[in-house]
């Protein structure tokens, strides 16, 4: 089983000879072997290239992780990470 959750391409201006574009998705699977419960999966991929990209399979502890670490960022940047 795979649901995905959202998905989008990044915020970085087009042009930029140092970043390519990236997409990013997210989903829950189950489909991980060897692991006892669900995951959070999350993929980036290049722009123009689909399936060479970094995929994550997070527990969701570790989700949870990377979920503060955002809201984090977000404060820094003095925005609310619940908006």
């Amino acid at each position: 089983m795979k649901k995905s959750i959202d998905f989008a391409m990044d915020d970085h201006p087009s042009g930029d000879e140092d970043r390519s574009p990236v997409a990013w998705v997210v989903s829950v699977v189950d489909d991980c072997e060897g692991c006892d419960d669900l995951r959070v999966e999350i993929t980036l991929e290049e722009e123009g290239r689909a399936g060479a990209g970094v995929v994550a399979h997070l527990a969701p502890a570790t989700a949870r992780r990377v979920r503060t670490a955002i809201g984090v960022a977000l404060r820094e940047v003095g925005e609310s990470p619940g908006a």
